[in-house]
């Protein structure tokens, strides 16, 4: 049954082909693949779920994200293991992005809440957590 669960999300960002190495790369270790491809946008699927990434247009694009204003404050993923959370640790710093709240990484949502926090492109919030 699918009924209330995430059909997709939809973002807009500044620079689409940044945010498409940067998504493409992270969603891909994930296991989600390229769902849809066209000129101003593309997206990324994972069983029923998808993520679409569209160009903002230049008249849009004055006033910058932040996730503190109102609206989105942050993407969590699901990851399979605390093994996951730490190659991705690693990956993310071979990539030179980042690590949001270094200093309580990796529980910075509490001492039992292993996860990594780090930025997009458009310093979007993505957080990968661990289960419990």
């Amino acid at each position: 049954m699918k009924k209330g669960l995430l059909h997709h999300i939809e973002l807009y960002v500044s620079n689409l082909e940044e945010s498409k190495k940067f998504w493409g790369w992270f969603l891909g270790e994930l296991g989600y693949e390229i769902y849809q491809k066209w000129d101003s946008g593309q997206s990324y699927k994972l069983g029923d779920t998808y993520l679409v990434f569209v160009q903002a247009e230049e008249r849009y694009k004055d006033i910058s994200y932040h996730r503190c204003r109102v609206g989105l404050n942050h993407l969590a993923f699901h990851a399979t293991s605390k093994e996951q959370v730490d190659r991705m640790t690693i990956n993310l710093r071979e990539k030179g992005i980042s690590i949001l709240y270094e200093d309580k990484h990796p529980y910075a949502g509490g001492e039992d809440y292993y996860a990594v926090y780090f930025e997009d492109p458009d310093r979007i919030k993505v957080e990968l957590v661990a289960p419990e």
